[in-house]
């Protein structure tokens, strides 16, 4: 018969309490026992004596005779000085996963396309102020028709020769870019004056 000194489960759901057993090693876990050599309350704090409760004689005998402590008793016994237990060394347990790993893969090329993006998006703002000011001069190009226009209009009426003079120097500084509608916005003007005078 292949003896086995193990853990017992009592207590209640949530609240685990253990006996320190001797039992047949094909009985149920918390079945029938040979003897009870101990307690373990895992409840309480790791420094209190009444944690683990082992009679450390009487598992000296049931090793002399055989039984085969699990790892959690085999670690009590080292604890209390009965039976020294050889350390275990496990170098996979702390790496991650296959799945972790690639997770991690995924996340490294997100954020290396992040960085990417960014660095265009540093590097491409020199050419956009230019596409900016090609919209503002053809905005200026239309208004400039429109005050020729209004300027035109308004020259019949002679007490409004003066506004349209104030309009004229407004034009030209509009149309300072554009040479061209810059002779074009002083041909009505001059027009204009003629026409007062006239």
């Amino acid at each position: 018969m292949a003896l086995s000194m193990r853990l017992s489960r009592g207590g209640s759901k949530k609240r685990p309490y253990y006996r320190i057993v001797i039992a047949d090693a094909r009985s149920p876990r918390d079945g029938k026992f040979i003897e009870k050599i101990g307690t373990y309350n895992p409840l309480l704090a790791k420094d209190s004596p009444e944690r683990i409760k082992l009679d450390g004689d009487r598992a000296k005998h049931w090793l002399s005779v055989g039984a085969q402590p699990t790892d959690r008793v085999a670690r009590f016994l080292d604890a209390i000085g009965v039976k020294e237990r050889a350390a275990k060394n496990n170098p996979n347990k702390g790496k991650p996963g296959e799945k972790a790993v690639e997770r991690a893969e995924e996340r490294a090329e997100k954020a290396k396309a992040a960085e990417e993006a960014a660095a265009e998006a540093a590097a491409a703002p020199a050419p956009e102020p230019v596409a900016e000011e090609a919209p503002a001069e053809a905005v200026t190009e239309e208004a400039a028709p429109a005050v020729e226009e209004a300027v035109a209009e308004e020259a019949p009426a002679a007490e409004e020769a003066a506004p349209v003079a104030e309009e004229a120097p407004a034009a030209e500084a509009t149309a300072e870019e554009a040479p061209v509608e810059e002779a074009a916005a002083e041909a009505p003007a001059e027009a204009a004056e003629e026409k007062s005078e006239g």
